[in-house]
């Protein structure tokens, strides 16, 4: 073939500098067209990867296409037109699948092959045969170098011999390897334009092939088939374009309504609350303990069915119970940081939950719905309405009279004064019997027009009539810091009793009867249902601290008392009939609305359903306070009757004192009154009459000193 450059092999013996130096240039041109082929190969190997792969994939599309009939979508699974389409779709493309298939066939044998051998033979033989090339000629190099330091002088005949064996052996190695390498390198001239062409050649004739097939199989009854359906394709193109057209307009007056509610918190005004609810959807975020004081918060989507409140989180595909609120308590609370919270409790008070509103509007609404349903309103034919009447109901059974508004005024901490009936806060207990008082009327028990207050004053005035002087303490200044001041000893320090709750205050009222533990229950539900009516639902919470001698509200942050009620000021106390929870207590004080001097206050709590426990408290500290009482009457007692025997034997002592000093004296005097006494000469000495009046003078004297 003209124009293809070779090797001399005949002057491969002699391996002259131009041999080598045009040996190297083949050898270049070896490592050109192997990387050049390297690129080549990847490149048809692409070409051969991307049929096997069409091929699959169009296989595969046309089996998905024969099982459209057996898919079930919960959305227009059932078109016969569709399924039927498909079907003819699916075989048109299983005959492409199938040309595809002989295609790949063709492919791998016509242009795959060719260029892999070359690739995987010719090349390697070359790098081969150069690697074999390099190795001889350094080993004839080696071999030349020790025969031209053979010594001339002492020649060894055998050392001679094996340089000379060994120079022969390699030249000859050397000069059968570079005639093969040449030749090889020689051959590959040609070799490179056949693994060039032919790969190319039976890419053309398989394509060829690939596209006759095509042509027999694409008939005129095809097209038609295809234009039919495109014709269907633009009319349900144009009618997603109509429909589009309505969804956006409906967007755009979507979003023009929606505008004042893309506040997290809405106008009130703009927006009122609906009371009257009794189902009610939307997201909510759940507090969750994660410890004993660290909590986690997860937003969840909430809803009310029937009487159950249920939870979804999102992607779900239902709910799932979240609490039972059939009799169940709802309440705001104050947690942490965030707002608009509110507490839910089981009728058992077992399970309770506090859940997070994104508005003021959705807290109230949330409070009230789950009032309604608590209430069982939903059971009713129209749930609405008779909710909207028990509402408005509750709203005329407890509106407040003019000064309630005033009443409520006077709760901020200002100079005015305050109305005594409300310097009180909660803390409960019972001691009086129970009186079968059933034909009192509820007016004879609670005034309609009695103010009521809902939160605790703190303890800030030097004298609150109802407290202070109760507990003997009048003029005493209530320490803001819980620190007893001037070293007194703190009066619960040596209490029997000593008991902690949690409570929190829900209101208290002036009321006409303390006999009655129905004035109690009336109480409950007067200020249960003004909570409701005037949207008041933050709670102050306290802790409860029940002694033998009073009942303390202290504040759990600062430990400061707020108040103290003497527990003999406490003359009634119960817990509500169905919700253990609440409970409450009658204080009896000094002062009040009333022209008489003493009054009745009522003080209404809820508990973490420990509403009989603080009662049973109560009453023990009661029973402790009596027994104590008793007690130290009879120590008081034995005291004073061992103080009139004492008073009695010193009146004996001193008398006997007086007798024994009477007898020593008229022995002295009867033993001065002698007539006649021997001197020391042995005669008589006689005293004169004057002698003797002064000596009985004297003795008197002597025994009226003593008698002094």
């Amino acid at each position: 073939m003209p124009g293809i450059d070779k090797l001399p092999i005949e002057e491969t013996l002699e391996d002259s500098p131009q041999t080598r130096s045009l040996l190297g240039v083949f050898e270049e041109d070896a490592t050109a067209i192997s990387n050049y082929m390297n690129q080549l190969y990847q490149a048809m190997h692409r070409i051969y990867d991307a049929q096997n792969e069409l091929s699959a994939a169009t296989h595969l599309t046309s089996k998905l296409l024969k099982e459209y009939e057996k898919q079930r979508f919960p959305l227009g699974g059932d078109d016969e037109v569709m399924s039927s389409t498909l079907q003819q779709f699916s075989k048109v493309i299983d005959e492409l699948s199938s040309c595809h298939a002989v295609l790949s066939t063709q492919l791998a044998d016509a242009m795959m092959f060719p260029i892999t051998q070359f690739k995987e033979r010719d090349l390697k033989e070359i790098l081969t045969l150069k690697e074999v090339f390099q190795i001889a000629s350094n080993d004839h190099d080696a071999a030349i170098n020790r025969y031209s330091r053979l010594s001339k002088k002492r020649e060894n005949d055998k050392v001679k011999y094996e340089v000379i064996e060994d120079v022969y052996t390699s030249r000859k190695k050397q000069h059968q390897t570079m005639m093969h390498y040449f030749c090889a390198l020689n051959t590959l001239q040609y070799k490179k334009k056949i693994a060039l062409l032919e790969p190319l050649l039976g890419y053309m004739q398989a394509q060829i092939s690939f596209f006759k097939m095509g042509s027999e199989n694409l008939n005129e009854q095809l097209e038609e088939f295809l234009t039919n359906i495109g014709t269907s394709v633009q009319n349900v193109r144009r009618e997603m374009d109509n429909d589009v057209e309505t969804m956006q307009q409906t967007i755009e007056d979507l979003e023009l309504a929606s505008d004042p509610l893309y506040v997290p918190d809405p106008d009130p005004t703009k927006f009122p609350v609906n009371r009257n609810l009794t189902r009610k959807a939307g997201y909510l975020n759940a507090r969750n303990k994660t410890g004993l004081v660290s909590s986690t918060w997860d937003r969840q989507f909430y809803f009310t069915q029937g009487g159950n409140l249920m939870s979804q989180a999102r992607g779900d595909v239902a709910g799932g119970l979240a609490m039972d609120i059939d009799n169940c308590s709802v309440m705001a609370v104050d947690c942490e940081d965030r707002r608009y919270c509110f507490q839910i409790t089981s009728f058992d008070g077992k399970k309770s939950s506090i859940l997070q509103a994104d508005s003021k509007k959705d807290h109230e609404e949330w409070i009230c719905t789950i009032n309604n349903i608590s209430k069982q309103i939903y059971l009713n034919e129209n749930p609405e309405e008779i909710a909207a009447r028990v509402n408005q109901s509750a709203l005329e059974a407890v509106t407040p009279s003019p000064s309630f508004q005033q009443r409520h005024e006077s709760l901020r901490p200002a100079g005015q004064s305050r109305p005594p009936a409300a310097r009180t806060s909660s803390s409960g207990s019972l001691g009086s019997e129970s009186t079968n008082l059933a034909a009192l009327s509820l007016d004879s028990l609670v005034a309609p027009d009695t103010p009521i207050q809902f939160d605790i004053i703190s303890p800030v005035c030097e004298d609150q009539p109802g407290q202070a002087k109760a507990s003997g303490q009048g003029g005493r200044r209530t320490n803001p810091f819980g620190e007893s001041g001037g070293g007194t000893k703190s009066e619960t320090e040596d209490s029997i009793l000593h008991q902690l709750f949690i409570v929190r205050f829900l209101g208290s009222m002036e009321v006409k009867s303390d006999v009655n533990p129905d004035v109690v229950y009336e109480t409950m539900r007067q200020i249960l249902a003004a909570r409701a009516i005037h949207n008041i639902f933050r709670m102050t919470e306290s802790h409860l601290l029940v002694t033998c001698d009073c009942l303390k509200l202290i504040d759990p942050q600062t430990q400061v008392t707020r108040l103290m009620f003497p527990l003999p000021s406490v003359v009634l106390y119960a817990t509500h009939q169905e919700n253990k929870r609440l409970f409450g207590f009658v204080l009896r004080t000094s002062g009040g609305r009333s022209e008489s001097n003493l009054s009745s206050v009522c003080y209404i709590f809820e508990s973490n359903n420990e509403g009989e426990k603080i009662c049973d408290s109560v009453g023990l500290a009661k029973q402790i306070a009596l027994h104590a009482e008793l007690d130290r009457r009879a120590s008081e007692k034995q005291k004073e009757i061992e103080r009139v025997k004492e008073k009695q034997q010193k009146e004996i002592n001193k008398q006997k004192q007086i007798e024994k000093d009477l007898e020593e004296q008229s022995r002295l005097i009867a033993a001065s009154s002698r007539p006649n006494q021997t001197s020391s000469e042995g005669q008589f000495v006689v005293l004169s009459s004057s002698q003797s009046e002064e000596s009985d003078l004297g003795e008197e004297g002597k025994k009226r000193e003593s008698e002094a």
